[in-house]
């Protein structure tokens, strides 16, 4: 173990997110009398997929170990169902931007960004677009923007005008959970727009690694076979659809004290000197943090807080335009839950003095 994963391991609590996750909190997710699958088919698997079918308001669902495997896969069907390889994206899309180019090398897939990748997406970007294309992949919120929602009625726009070019909407909906907390809509009213959804259960409901793609049964269907082909049709996955199963009703029980836990500590942050809250009002139960700060004064007031607290904060940032600014991440989970807004502020108050 290196010196960060041990002055990691020797924290007691967390502000981010759902918190320290040691191995045997993971395992104990799992629960007992567990139902296993055979190679994906039947148990707790089945079951999970027939649950988020239901809270997605989608006729099918199938359960696969990573999102990267399920979107790529998922837009390669839409393509090959309308003989065209162009799918569109923001300029932040997952796919682009951490995947490593899946969707070209596995699935022979062009990805064209469109818009602005310090804002959001607009019905305006999207007209600007010629060329026919297989697919509109739309993720909610927008991490990389801090967690931002368009309004729920340009977001319809733009699925209408996708669907006026004979084109697939998908959406990823890694934090769809978050999303539906920021618009005060349950998830199968904003799945509703969308051809195939993706969720994930690692993230905002802090299972263990896995997700669900959800649609038409035929889509479905290929997805499945897909996964197949991707080797992620496991002789269990078992593991990974229990620890969803028995999660999931929680974090989504406690999505809304979470949204209003981050207008709270985007509240508190007004009397800390130079933070800045993006965006000045949260979205979601997300939002970054413009700190002034260097990465290495940072990264040592937050190893200095593991040792001295206990308290866990990673001490990882990334860099802006700015020298003297540095931009930090802060999910709202049921770790930030159990501290207060102000204690939130003054702790990042503390890690940039």
């Amino acid at each position: 173990m290196d010196k960060l994963a041990a002055l990691r391991a020797a924290c007691t609590d967390a502000i981010a997110g759902n918190g320290l996750t040691p191995p045997a909190r993971l395992l104990a997710s799992i629960g007992s009398g567990v139902e296993p699958d055979f190679y994906g088919a039947g148990g707790v698997v089945a079951d999970l997929e027939r649950e988020v079918a239901e809270l997605l308001g989608k006729p099918a669902a199938v359960f696969l170990p990573s999102g990267t495997m399920a979107q790529a896969a998922t837009l390669r069907v839409h393509a090959d169902a309308r003989g065209a390889r162009t799918v569109l994206w923001h300029p932040q899309c997952h796919l682009l931007r951490h995947e490593d180019n899946a969707f070209a090398h596995l699935h022979r897939l062009v990805g064209r960004s469109v818009g602005d990748a310090a804002r959001l997406l607009t019905l305006d970007d999207l007209r600007t677009v010629a060329e026919p294309f297989a697919a509109l992949l739309i993720e909610l919120p927008q991490r990389d923007l801090g967690g931002r929602l368009p309004a729920f009625d340009d977001l319809a726009a733009q699925v209408e005008w996708a669907r006026g070019r004979g084109a697939a909407v998908h959406l990823d909906g890694a934090r769809l959970w978050e999303a539906s907390a920021g618009h005060g809509r349950a998830p199968a009213e904003i799945a509703a727009l969308f051809d195939t959804v993706y969720v994930s259960f690692y993230k905002g409901v802090g299972a263990l690694p896995g997700c669900c793609l959800a649609g038409p049964e035929d889509e479905v269907a290929q997805v499945r076979e897909w996964r197949k082909r991707l080797g992620g049709t496991l002789m269990h996955l078992w593991p990974g659809a229990a620890s969803a199963r028995n999660l999931l009703p929680g974090a989504l029980a406690e999505m809304p004290d979470r949204m209003r836990h981050a207008l709270d500590i985007a509240a508190a942050f007004e009397r800390v000197p130079g933070v800045r809250v993006v965006p000045t009002t949260p979205e979601t139960p997300m939002m970054h943090l413009l700190l002034p700060t260097t990465a290495e004064a940072y990264a040592q007031n937050a190893r200095r807080l593991a040792e001295t607290e206990k308290l866990w904060v990673a001490p990882h940032v990334a860099a802006t335009e700015l020298p003297d600014v540095v931009r930090v991440e802060l999910t709202v989970g049921s770790a930030t839950l159990r501290h207060s807004a102000e204690f939130v502020a003054d702790t990042f108050a503390n890690l940039i003095g």
